[in-house]
């Protein structure tokens, strides 16, 4: 049998492994830069995906694009890359925010995932009369937006905000958020265009509001139609579960203003 090529790159897994680095402990990516990882990083290099030393892999901190490293050292607690070289540019997310009510488990792992893979650039919580889903888990929610990121080709992933109150994010939205225009997916609002509705709103940043699975109480709807900062807009005549509204209100935002058109 003829020996391969002891130089050839190696791959673990059936394809690419693409690793997000976090950005606070790894602030930069240049050639030659050496990166020790532990913990669950470690873990899902050596017993996940079973790599070894020279396998080669793809890594990104949400900053400076994506690079191509390769294991130096795989030890029982620790492995060390070395960045070889940048394959991709950085390539910053639209500016659309999705505020959505929190869900129930499988429901929110769901949505950070898809919310993630349709290019939100921030995910905002915000807790509503008829929120469900117990007690919020920002960590879950960034694990669920990093490996979604990891597995679709981002090179950034979603900006995670903590948990508001509806009427409090309201009440300070001009500070919160200034400029920011609200669309806001009204279940009872009567069926239209909704892309032909978003054309006044070319190059300015907007935030999808999407309900929780009781949608809006009569008051929080009545107080988003009334904001000065509002849009209200159909998702069609089918009333949609919120993680489905959420995807949807980010295709028609995507085809009328960011990235895809």
């Amino acid at each position: 049998m003829q020996a391969g090529n002891p130089d050839a790159p190696k791959h673990c897994g059936t394809g690419k492994i693409r690793l997000h680095l976090d950005a606070e402990q790894v602030p930069t990516l240049a050639e030659g830069l050496k990166v020790e990882l532990e913990g669950d990083r470690h873990h899902y290099l050596r017993n996940v995906m079973r790599c070894d030393v020279d396998t080669r892999l793809l890594v990104f901190n949400g900053r400076h694009g994506e690079w191509r490293a390769v294991i130096r050292k795989m030890a029982k607690k620790m492995v060390i890359l070395e960045l070889e070289e940048q394959t991709r540019p950085q390539a910053d997310l639209p500016d659309i925010w999705l505020v959505f009510a929190p869900l129930k488990r499988a429901r929110m792992d769901y949505l950070a995932q898809k919310a993630t893979e349709m290019g939100a650039g921030v995910l905002l919580p915000m807790r509503t009369r008829f929120t469900q889903g117990g007690r919020f888990k920002r960590d879950r929610l960034a694990a669920n937006a990093v490996e979604a990121a990891e597995q679709c080709g981002l090179v950034q992933v979603p900006e995670i905000h903590d948990l508001v109150d509806l009427e409090a994010l309201l009440e300070g939205w001009n500070n919160y958020a200034p400029g920011r225009k609200i669309i806001f997916c009204d279940e009872k609002a009567p069926p239209g265009d909704a892309m032909a509705a978003l054309n006044d709103l070319a190059n300015r940043p907007v935030a999808v509001f999407v309900g929780p699975e009781g949608g809006f109480s009569d008051a929080e709807r009545n107080r988003l139609l009334t904001h000065p900062q509002a849009l209200s807009i159909s998702l069609g005549p089918r009333i949609l579960r919120a993680d489905t509204a959420a995807v949807a209100a980010l295709a028609i935002c995507q085809s009328s203003l960011g990235d895809w058109k």
